[in-house]
């Protein structure tokens, strides 16, 4: 099982630099770890400018390191029981650009300039090169020598190569190199290659070493790939880019595929190479909590300063956080989530788009962290069985097979939510769910307005939808909550009105929802509109139709801020269920740094959860203190007195009755 309270320690270290690891002490990184509530740190036999950190056959030691600091890091480690998996950078080794440029990873069809090798920064190396041999003896020798719990390989993914191994191998199959699809292809079989070779080498010796193959996302949709992991670490530093709302979108998928994961963070203030970059230890308390609450074990991203010196300051840090997650662990093993919702990814369906983040899966995430839903992310292998609902946000076209599903699904008592191009047959733009709607098409005006038949907010007016509409046509019986009105003209050269564009035509009204009995279709491409434009009312427009389809079977309600996060998971070995409660008050610093620093305690917070029967206790956790609650018509209440940054709430199943009631 994995540990709950890793630390990565980065050990990238120039070989311009004197006196590596002059200063590293025994003692000084064993107290460290102690003060930081470490149970296991990755330390580095490799780094990305290429040089080992112990003596090596197969490979050159840092030049101005003396002794075996990967050998004395590890001896630390076993002596005080902390494990400690090896680091091995597979995609860069700086040092082997100058000698051989000819197995570098070609970007396109132009090669190596000049320019590209002049950069200070790291330069890719393709694996269909005999830079796999040099990486394979590299690995062998550790596995050999040490014998760790697990290798992480760094900089390994699925690359589209135009290098002239690349190329031959494509021409030796008979495929033409300068199609996307076969390069792709060799991509895939380049990678599988060395995937394979690894485990080979690494089980050879041991075949309980763990390995992971990092690229810095678990692609959604890619089972194939991520089974070339024993377990899987979801790299995502909130204020390196990442965001907050990141790491909940990449566990809510990675929950789904049954191997164990933890959610990888980091110290810094902005991302790693940060040296004396610090976050504030309220984040980190934060990034920790969120991590457990997500069903994942928990891991922080230091660097080690090329002297070997640990940084006091870093684990006093560290170990705020830790520290609450060591009391934690009870209630955090072995755990299952809830969910009432599936989210069918699309990127699980129509593969990594060119946008850098994909904007329905991202605002679909958004929507159901921020309404306070229980639910996962999917890909096409999931069962959709155990969930209420299922969304399918924006542009989830649909084959034979998936049409089959997803009828099949309704037919069963399910529901569905689509959005935009979601339900149509993917080679026609015709529905192949029964919407009680016909689809007549894109919209002609962009942007154009919705108005809810609902309470809002601001009320029933008209509201702006800045992505693109489609036209609809619905069947008698066939309800529509929302509607659609276009502007008067698009903005052009020719005509325009105003700063923006133009307002909303009164004289025109037409269907914008489509509500029939277990379905609803909303004609615009709203979950890529929420995650590029955050609108307010496309929250609400969104939530009403979700809560119209869960009804009564929604799981959960809880009285959090909208930044608050909410999640449910189930120890079925302990018979009880844990509810996590989370909120804290991030703030943007910089140009496009999100940060959190204080701590903003949430007092009384109302909470109801759907039972079968009543429990047999409600206690906060891990005070013990027992939580006054009521149970009504299968109805659990309680009120959560104080969430500072996370409380959880373990819920004590009553044992069924011989009758089975």
């Amino acid at each position: 099982m994995l540990p709950f309270r890793q630390i990565h320690l980065d050990f990238h270290t120039s070989g311009q630099i004197p006196g590596i690891g002059s200063h590293f002490s025994k003692e000084e990184f064993q107290e460290a770890l102690k003060i930081g509530h470490v149970n296991s740190i990755t330390v580095f036999a490799k780094c990305h400018h290429g040089w080992s950190y112990h003596p090596t056959r197969v490979n050159r030691m840092h030049p101005h390191l003396d002794f075996d600091l990967l050998g004395a890091q590890l001896e630390a480690c076993a002596e005080i029981g902390v494990r400690a998996p090896v680091y091995i950078s597979a995609g860069y080794d700086e040092k082997e650009v100058a000698a051989h440029p000819d197995w570098l990873h070609w970007w396109g069809p132009e090669g190596i300039t000049g320019e590209y090798l002049g950069r200070a920064a790291y330069h890719l190396f393709c694996y269909n090169t005999p830079y796999l041999d040099l990486l394979s003896a590299q690995v062998e020798e550790v596995m050999q020598k040490y014998n760790p719990c697990e290798i992480f390989l760094d900089i390994s993914n699925v690359r589209v190569c135009h290098c002239p191994a690349c190329r031959a191998e494509i021409e030796a199959l008979g495929e033409d190199p300068t199609d996307p699809a076969a390069l792709l292809r060799q991509g895939e079989r380049v990678y599988a290659r060395y995937c394979h070779r690894m485990e080979e080498i690494i089980h050879k010796y041991n075949p309980d070493t763990a390995i992971f193959h990092n690229a810095g996302n678990i692609t959604r949709g890619r089972r194939d790939l991520a089974d070339f992991d024993t377990h899987l670490e979801l790299e995502s530093l909130p204020t390196g880019g990442w965001g907050y709302d990141h790491f909940p979108m990449s566990a809510a998928y990675v929950r789904t595929l049954g191997k164990e994961f933890l959610g990888m963070t980091g110290k810094f203030h902005t991302t790693w190479g940060e040296f004396g970059g610090f976050k504030h230890p309220n984040a980190l308390r934060y990034e920790a909590a969120l991590s457990i609450a997500c069903g994942a074990k928990c891991s922080v991203g230091d660097q080690l300063h090329p002297d070997g010196s640990m940084n006091p300051a870093t684990y006093r840090m560290v170990g705020a956080a830790y520290a609450e997650v060591e009391a934690k662990e009870p209630w955090c093993s072995d755990v299952t989530n809830v969910a009432d919702i599936a989210v069918l990814s699309s990127e699980a369906v129509n593969g990594p788009q060119e946008r850098d983040r994909q904007f329905a899966d991202v605002g679909a995430n958004r929507i159901l962290l921020e309404g306070k839903y229980l639910y996962d992310i999917l890909d096409l292998q999931s069962d959709l069985s155990p969930y209420k609902l299922v969304i399918l946000p924006d542009d989830i076209r649909l084959d034979g097979e998936l049409a089959a599903r997803l009828n099949a699904y309704l037919d069963q008592g399910g529901k569905i939510l689509a959005t935009g191009e979601s339900g149509l047959w993917k080679d026609r733009d015709e529905f192949a769910l029964p919407f009680g709607a016909d689809f007549l098409g894109k919209c002609t005006f962009r942007p154009n307005y919705y108005i809810p038949q609902f309470e809002t907010v601001n009320g029933q007016t008209a509201y702006i939808i800045y992505e693109q509409g489609y036209e609809i046509s619905l069947h008698r019986g066939t309800a529509a909550p929302a509607l659609k009105q276009d502007s008067y003209f698009n903005r052009t050269p020719e005509h325009f009105c105003s700063h923006q564009h133009t307002p909303n035509d009164p004289s025109v009204l037409d269907a914008g929802s489509a509500v029939r009995d277990n379905t609803v279709y909303l004609p615009w491409n709203l979950f890529s509109e929420y995650a590029e434009m955050g609108s307010f009312h496309v929250k609400e427009l969104l939530c009403h139709m979700i809560d119209t389809l869960l009804g009564e079977g929604k799981t959960l309600t809880a009285g959090l801020p909208d930044r608050g996060v909410t999640t449910l998971m189930e120890q079925k070995a302990q018979n009880r269920l844990v509810h996590h409660l989370l909120f804290a008050h991030t703030t943007n610093r910089g140009l496009k740094t999100e940060v959190i620093q204080d701590v903003v305690p949430l007092y009384n917070v109302p909470v109801t959860i759907r039972l079968d029967r009543a429990p047999a206790s409600v206690t906060l956790e891990p005070s013990g203190e027992a939580l006054p609650f009521t149970y009504e018509n299968g109805i659990l209440s309680y009120t959560v007195p104080r969430v500072e940054i996370h409380q959880m709430v373990c819920i004590a199943r009553a044992p069924r009755d011989r009758g089975g009631h």
